[in-house]
């Protein structure tokens, strides 16, 4: 039966690069590249994947009663409208500078993106500037957060706005390797929490735990394993297509809550979970990237990272595997096979609707 899933789940890899799936992973993220002209002037290049804006769009409607968006060129007024209404520059006297939208509508270099280019002349205002992304952020909802570049200014380089970050003073050096090592690290232990297929798939693995040590060389390998293409992906040596990624987790999922049910032993089980790590390992890679990572920092940016990732993952091992050999210690016999096998059902169930959310076959959220 073991081969039987195992063949299963090669045809399954096999079909994933075949079909044309939904999104796994919404980014939130936008992006601000900030170039200092002459004379106080300020060009802002605001740009999203159009599944974020459009996101963004239907949630503040309210904004555009009684448009025509049918109308030619109404649609690419109105986003930028609604882009220049939440981007602020000013200047040390709390004066605003004057804004204009000189372009809306797709990217012309990435058609699955938008952008908009807003010019700030600041010639009235005095002292150092100041660029308010806080509004744009709150419409990208709590976990959206601001790539800026900034070009031509004191502190040229690149750092990443979150919804409760102040205002970002264009005269201040961008964030030092610890402050970005540190958000970074919060950001992975962030996403194994918040990622439940990872979760669901280390569940299932380690459910039938009657001892310690089977426990840590399941997490150890999926940590060397994971830790692997996640470096590959980070540092553009090699990837996989985020959609075939995130299904063949899916497929994961589903594998060993089914192995469940016909092996009690996790002893050997370090070996699948070591292969399997290397599809999770394209995951986090792919939460990574979506992060925007500076590119003189990818390095220290990917360390922490992977120890937030780790971190969080210890954390839930933790306090999860306590729970599970007390179960094991006190449910003997049948009732304990009934958890189990209760608890690999659910997991199996939800494997199964990611799969066939990201193979297309149900709508997905970023769908």
């Amino acid at each position: 039966m073991i081969r039987l899933l195992k063949s299963a789940l090669i045809c399954l890899m096999l079909a994933m690069g075949l079909h044309t799936p939904a999104r796994a992973h919404t980014p939130d993220i936008s992006t601000g590249k900030v170039a200092a002209q002459p004379n106080r002037i300020y060009i802002v290049d605001i740009g999203f994947l159009a599944t974020d804006l459009e996101k963004i769009f239907q949630a503040t409607m309210a904004e555009r009663i009684g448009a025509d968006l049918s109308a030619p060129g109404v649609l690419e007024t109105e986003i930028g409208k609604l882009v220049a209404k939440r981007v602020r520059m000013r200047g040390d006297n709390n004066r605003a500078c004057s804004e204009t939208i000189e372009k809306s509508g797709e990217d012309p270099n990435n058609q699955d993106s938008a952008l908009v280019v807003l010019r700030f002349d600041c010639g009235a205002t005095e002292g150092q500037i100041f660029y308010d992304a806080r509004q744009l952020l709150a419409a990208q909802g709590p976990k959206g957060k601001h790539l800026v570049t900034l070009i031509g200014t004191a502190n040229a380089g690149e750092t990443m706005l979150y919804p409760n970050d102040p205002e970002l003073d264009l005269s201040k050096p961008t964030e030092t390797t610890p402050q970005l090592m540190w958000k970074f690290l919060q950001a992975g232990v962030e996403h194994i929490v918040t990622g439940y297929d990872h979760l669901c798939f280390l569940f299932a693995l380690i459910l039938w735990a009657h001892g310690v040590w089977p426990v840590v060389k399941i997490v150890t390998a999926f940590t060397v394993s994971h830790s692997i293409t996640l470096s590959l992906a980070a540092l553009n040596i090699f990837t996989l297509p985020s959609h075939i990624t995130e299904a063949l987790i899916a497929a994961s999922i589903i594998f060993v809550a089914a192995e469940n049910f016909f092996s009690h032993n996790i002893d050997k089980r370090w070996r699948t979970t070591f292969l399997f790590g290397f599809i999770h390992g394209f995951g986090f890679a792919s939460a990574l990237t979506e992060m925007g990572v500076p590119q003189g920092a990818v390095l220290p940016a990917l360390a922490a990272f992977n120890i937030g990732v780790e971190t969080g993952q210890l954390a839930i091992v933790l306090a999860v595997v306590p729970i599970l050999l007390y179960i094991d210690q006190h449910t003997k016999g049948a009732r304990h096979e009934k958890f189990v096998y209760l608890a690999s059902t659910a997991i199996g169930l939800f494997g199964c609707y990611w799969l066939l959310e990201r193979i297309g076959f149900l709508p997905g959220a970023g769908s």
